[in-house]
């Protein structure tokens, strides 16, 4: 069996807990517009053109986005730093994309993970079938759950998908007792409205065993991506939230009684 992965990245400090190696897997459902990962919305492998200056001369080299892998090769990459997350109380976190959208070789992975004494962190949108997200549920230590925008017309809108799936599955995952984080990308005027954030207060409330909050806000570093893909970045001109808006969210989530983190 192989998965798609288009990037492993080490020493990662912002995907859970510890140092950790994070496993970026390829292919993604949702469509958001601002999305910092373009690179993986594609279930496919990409040849895609990547210019380097030398002095005054352009080299443009061919670069392939996306590779084909075994679990156990997966795991052999993720093993060569365990004595880090021995120390860290780190681990593996499996991001993406969407990873649920490689469900038989997330299972695979995620189960030699375990079998490896590796702490397992799943980032994920939670848009996915529930049978999906109940494979993966007491193999996962820790999820990551992206909350884009509460009301379902706002995040069709938003990421090409309804949500009603996404909060079925983040209520199924707190009901049996797993370990969720709430991740909440802040987007100016997209996102940011005291609406929303009334309805994501309601969230908490209704489940309280919620005790985190990681607030994402929108930095513009993926631009030099949607270039380099030919692809139209529909954040473009979209200026990133002030420091003082920001700080304004995470005391007021605060102020409710949740644990506040702002970035991973």
């Amino acid at each position: 069996m192989q998965g798609l992965v288009f990037d492993i990245r080490r020493y990662s400090v912002h995907d859970g807990p510890g140092i950790r190696t994070t496993v970026f897997l390829k292919g993604c459902p949702l469509r958001c517009r601002w999305c910092h990962n373009p690179e993986g919305l594609l279930n496919t492998p990409e040849i895609v053109d990547r210019v380097y200056r030398l002095e005054d001369k352009e080299i443009c080299v061919k670069e392939e986005l996306g590779r084909f892998m075994t679990p156990a090769e997966v795991v052999e990459e993720v093993l060569k730093d365990k004595q880090f997350y021995e120390e860290s109380d780190g681990g593996a976190t499996i991001s993406g994309g969407e990873p649920l959208q490689q469900i038989a070789f997330l299972v695979e992975l995620l189960t030699s993970l375990k079998e490896q004494g590796i702490h397992t962190t799943l980032d994920t949108s939670g848009f996915a079938s529930n049978i999906a997200v109940q494979q993966v549920a007491y193999l996962t230590d820790l999820f990551l759950f992206d909350l884009k925008h509460i009301n379902t017309v706002e995040h069709q809108l938003l990421t090409g998908v309804r949500n009603d799936v996404v909060l079925y599955n983040l209520r199924y995952l707190v009901k049996a007792g797993r370990k969720v984080i709430i991740r909440y990308p802040m987007i100016p005027g997209m996102n940011d409205s005291d609406e929303n954030l009334m309805e994501l207060e309601a969230l908490f409330a209704e489940m309280p065993t919620l005790r985190e909050l990681h607030i994402l806000p929108y930095h513009s570093i993926a631009k030099g991506k949607y270039k380099r893909l030919g692809l139209e970045n529909a954040m473009e001109g979209i200026a990133e939230p002030t420091r003082e808006r920001v700080d304004q969210v995470a005391t007021r989530f605060k102020e409710f009684g949740l644990i506040v983190k702002i970035g991973g």
